[in-house]
C-alpha cells in the first residue's frame, strides 16, 4: 500500500476546503456553544439579576466560576472536538482532542483559537493515521494524539497566538487611526467572509477583533445577511427572510456562483455601513471577538455589542447606554441594510445584471 492509498484509507484529505472551510466552520460552532453562550448567560444573569447565573458555582485553582464562566472555560476543548468531528475523526481521536484543545488554547493566550485550529488539525490527522493500526489501539491512539497535540501546543501555540493577536492589534490600531478607510475595508472583507463557506466568526475570534474594527465587522456581516434577506424577499418570502436574516447569507452561495452580480448590493451596502459605524456612531464590539463575525445570526453580533456596553458601564468606562448608542446599532444592523441593499438591487435589475429568480433558494 502506497502513501496515497494509506491516506485515502484513513480519510486524510489534505485540502484547503477541508481545513479552511470545514474545520474553520466547525471551530466557530465550538466557540459559539461555549464562549459565546457563556458570555450571553453572564449578561442575562447580570441584567435580570438572576442569582443562580451570577453566583459562584465552582472554584478551581483559586478561580471562581459562574455558570456562564464554566461554559466559556471549555472553549478550547470544544473547538478542538468540533474540528475533529469535521475531519471525521474516530472516537478515540475525537475524545483525545479534549486535552489537546485545552492545552493549545491555554498556551495560545488571547490568540488561542488560531493555535487550536492548527494544533487540532495536525493532532487529529496524526491520530487518524495510527488509529486501529495496533492491537492496543485504546492506548496507542490517545497517547499519540495527545502527545502530538501537547508537544505542538508547547512549541507553536504561543507563537501562533501571539501572531494572531499582533495581526488583530494592527487591524484595530489602523481602524482607530483611519476609521473611514478601515471601516470600509473591515466591513467589506468580514462581510464577504461571512457569506463565503468559511467562518467569519472564527476569523474574528482568531484575530481577537474587537473595538471599532469589531463594530465594522458587525456592520459588514449584518449588511450581507439583512441585505440578502430583504432584496430576495419576493423570491423566498418569510422563510427566506428568517433563514437568511437571522440564519446565514451563506445560503445564497450557490446563486452567487451562478450570477456573481447579485453580491454587489450587499457589498456596496457594507462599504457604506462600515464607515458609518466607525465614524458616525463609533460602534464598538467590546464583547467577545467571536461576536464580531456573527452579524445578525441569532442576533449574536448585536448581543455582543450590548454585553460590551454592559461590561463597560459596570467597569466605569462608559457612563451609560444612550439612545444614540441603541439607534446606531439598530440603524447599522437592520434599517440601513434593509433600505440600501434593495435600492442597489433595483438599479442592477434595471440594467439587466440581476434577473427574476437569481436569488431563489432551492
Amino acid at each position: 500500500m502506497n502513501i496515497k492509498q494509506f491516506l485515502e484509507k484513513k480519510d486524510i484529505r489534505i485540502s484547503l476546503k477541508r481545513y479552511g472551510v470545514d474545520a474553520l466552520g466547525a471551530m466557530a460552532q465550538g466557540l459559539f456553544c461555549t464562549l459565546l453562550i457563556g458570555t450571553i448567560i453572564d449578561a442575562v444573569g447580570k441584567q435580570l439579576n438572576i442569582p443562580f447565573l451570577t453566583m459562584t458555582v465552582a472554584q478551581i485553582a483559586g478561580i471562581e466560576y459562574t455558570v456562564g464562566g464554566l461554559a466559556s472555560a471549555m472553549s478550547g476543548p470544544a473547538m478542538a472536538v468540533a474540528i475533529g468531528y469535521a475531519l471525521s475523526s474516530p472516537p478515540l481521536v475525537l475524545f483525545s482532542l479534549i486535552s489537546v484543545g485545552f492545552a493549545s488554547n491555554a498556551l495560545g493566550g488571547a490568540g488561542g483559537p488560531l493555535a487550536v485550529l492548527f494544533v487540532a488539525i495536525i493532532s487529529a490527522e496524526v491520530g487518524k493515521a495510527v488509529s486501529k493500526e495496533t492491537k492496543i489501539d485504546i492506548l496507542v491512539t490517545p497517547l499519540v494524539t495527545i502527545g502530538v497535540g501537547i508537544l505542538l501546543s508547547a512549541v507553536i501555540a504561543p507563537f501562533l497566538g501571539g501572531l494572531a493577536m499582533k495581526v488583530g492589534d494592527i487591524i484595530m490600531w489602523a481602524t482607530n487611526l483611519q476609521p473611514f478607510l478601515m471601516g470600509i475595508l473591515v466591513s467589506v472583507v468580514i462581510g464577504i467572509a461571512l457569506t463565503l463557506p468559511i467562518s467569519s466568526a472564527a476569523i474574528c475570534a482568531a484575530l481577537g477583533l474587537t473595538g471599532l474594527a469589531g463594530g465594522a465587522a458587525v456592520a459588514g456581516c449584518s449588511a450581507q445577511m439583512i441585505g440578502f434577506a430583504i432584496m430576495s424577499f419576493n423570491e423566498n418570502r418569510w422563510g427566506g427572510l428568517v433563514s437568511q436574516g437571522i440564519g446565514t447569507s451563506m445560503l445564497q452561495m450557490g446563486n452567487i456562483v451562478r450570477n456573481p452580480r447579485i453580491w454587489i448590493p450587499p457589498i456596496l451596502t457594507s462599504a457604506i455601513t462600515g464607515p458609518l459605524a466607525t465614524c458616525v456612531f463609533h460602534l464598538e464590539m467590546n464583547g467577545t471577538p467571536v461576536s464580531s463575525g456573527m452579524g445578525t445570526c441569532g442576533l449574536v453580533g448585536q448581543i455582543g455589542v450590548y454585553t460590551g456596553w454592559v461590561n463597560d458601564v459596570a467597569q466605569g468606562i462608559k457612563p451609560g447606554i444612550t439612545f444614540f448608542d441603541a439607534a446606531g446599532l439598530i440603524l447599522i444592523s437592520f434599517v440601513l441594510p434593509a433600505l440600501l441593499c434593495p435600492a442597489f438591487a433595483a438599479v442592477l435589475k434595471k440594467i439587466g445584471w440581476i434577473h427574476p429568480g437569481d436569488m431563489k433558494l432551492l
